[in-house]
């Protein structure tokens, strides 16, 4: 194989791996000696280096890692705060569910129907934006009461509410 190939390997292992990985690993993974695999990512060091671009290989934890350059970290921060992260819990989707079919809804409501403390998920699923307090409900206490946003809406890819399936569209036809 050419050293050219060598380094592309190199590179795409370390772009999707997305932690540290050892020359051991490398070697591992790849079959290249010990050799082979250090002066891969010499090279690929070398010519990230020489790029000065928006990522980088950083020697992390014995190993090594595909970065983003920390030069633009203000921008990776900006896009950070502009999408929400990471999957939903099953708690957060089965809450998301109640709030998005029987809204306007109280926590006290969704914590009747789920039987478990909603307090967290909740949490989460306002600072992702998905639901707001849209007010308080007229009764004793005065609870807060809960809706979808647009948030929600793009999330799914729905225009609006009304493609939302209905439970029709989840039982089993016989």
């Amino acid at each position: 194989m050419e050293k050219s190939e060598q380094i592309a390997v190199i590179e795409a292992l370390l772009f999707v791996a997305g932690d540290s990985l050892s020359i051991a690993d490398l070697k591992r993974l790849t079959g290249f000696s010990d050799a082979e695999a250090a002066d891969a990512v010499a090279a690929l060091t070398s010519q990230y280096r020489e790029k000065d671009g928006g990522m980088m290989i950083a020697e992390l934890a014995d190993g090594y890692q595909m970065v983003t350059n920390p030069l633009f970290a203000e921008w990776i921060k900006n896009l950070k705060k502009s999408r929400t992260s990471g999957k939903l819990s099953i708690a957060a989707l089965e809450t998301l569910a109640l709030v998005a079919y029987k809204q306007p809804i109280t926590k006290v409501e969704i914590e009747e129907i789920r039987s478990v403390s909603s307090d967290w998920t909740i949490k989460v699923l306002l600072e992702r934006d998905l639901i707001k307090i849209a007010g308080r409900k007229d009764a004793p206490g005065k609870p807060l009461i809960f809706t979808t946003t647009k948030e929600f809406l793009k999330y799914f890819g729905l225009k609006n509410l009304s493609e939302l399936p209905t439970l029709k569209e989840f039982t089993k036809e016989e």
